[in-house]
């Protein structure tokens, strides 16, 4: 499956750290350090974090466990540079991939300076809210809860607030409401994660959004929209592996490849005659056009790899490994 487009963008460089940019010297009392995002699948997190960097650089879909890698975004304002780390939804494992991203989600809440606990402020705390929640308890780290989602609450939504305070009082988290939809409550959140920062350095350039590479960036948007298009029938057992970025004066030429566990699978992501496969590739070039300046020509390819998300090697291949 083939698809050409042209596109426009935004510097290439604000995507990956080169050894040619410089790193400015922080102005005194200025604030740094790292935020993990931590909240059950489906939240809103991703949505929160690209609110947050002003920028898309996180997917995101209706579909629980959409985050894989533990991806930085990073917000620099005159006063601070926060750099938040979006992880993946904490749920119950029913594979490696599961228990690996589980553990990448766990260890984010010991390796920064805060932790934003995210919940679904539309309806109450639930179980899985309280096993998140007990897993916070033991830790050093401060915690902030963020009731996300405050444009979906009911007329009466006071016994929704009440059951979150319940979880937060015990150990006097503070609690900021928001909605990462439409960016409410958001100043707010932004000056009290500032407020729970030392005075440090500029870790990354100022003008930097993430520090994942830009291929990477073009595989998770592809996974986007087989996620959106395809809903249940192709949920988590796809991986989208770029195989190539070559670029010229006038073109660049992308090949990628998306792995599934069953042939059946790759019948429903290709389509009658293609036309899924032509509507993933056309969907993700919309988004791929931020990233790419110039002409490019996206050629897709779908793999059946039994098993891969049961298979430590293939995690590996696949780039889905412990982070430290």
């Amino acid at each position: 499956m083939t698809v050409e487009l042209k596109v426009t963008s935004i510097d290439h460089n604000i995507f990956s750290v080169s050894g040619e940019v410089s790193i400015p010297q922080a102005p005194p009392e200025f604030k740094s350090g790292f935020i993990a995002i931590i909240g059950r699948p489906n939240v809103g997190k991703s949505t929160l974090m690209n609110q947050l960097v002003g920028q898309k650089i996180a997917i995101t879909s209706p579909v629980a466990q959409t985050t894989r890698n533990r991806l930085r975004g990073i917000l620099t304002t005159p006063e601070a540079q926060l750099i938040f780390v979006d992880t993946p939804g904490i749920h119950k494992p029913h594979h490696q991939l599961g228990e690996v991203l589980v553990r990448n989600a766990k260890s984010a809440i010991e390796s920064v300076d805060v932790v934003l606990f995210v919940v679904d402020g539309s309806v109450p705390c639930g179980a899985g809210d309280r096993f998140i929640a007990d897993l916070l308890v033991k830790t050093q780290t401060p915690v902030i809860l963020g009731l996300n989602k405050i444009d979906q609450q009911p007329p009466d939504s006071q016994s929704i607030d009440d059951s979150y305070q319940a979880l937060a009082q015990a150990e006097q988290w503070p609690i900021v409401k928001f909605s990462a939809q439409t960016s409410a409550g958001l100043p707010e959140l932004q000056q009290l994660l500032i407020a729970n920062l030392d005075t440090g350095p500029f870790y990354y350039p100022p003008d930097l959004v993430t520090d994942q590479p830009e291929r990477f960036i073009m595989g998770e948007l592809i996974r986007e929209q087989i996620l959106l298009l395809t809903r249940e029938e192709i949920p988590h057992s796809v991986a989208v592996a770029i195989d190539l970025v070559e670029e010229t004066r006038s073109i660049t030429r992308v090949l990628a490849t998306i792995h599934v566990e069953r042939t059946s699978q790759k019948g429903i992501l290709i389509g009658k005659g293609g036309s899924m496969l032509k509507a993933i590739g056309s969907d993700a070039r919309q988004q791929i056009q931020k990233l790419i300046s110039g002409k490019v020509y996206l050629e897709l390819f779908v793999k059946v790899q039994p098993k891969w998300r049961h298979s430590a090697m293939s995690l590996a291949e696949l780039g889905y490994r412990v982070e430290d």
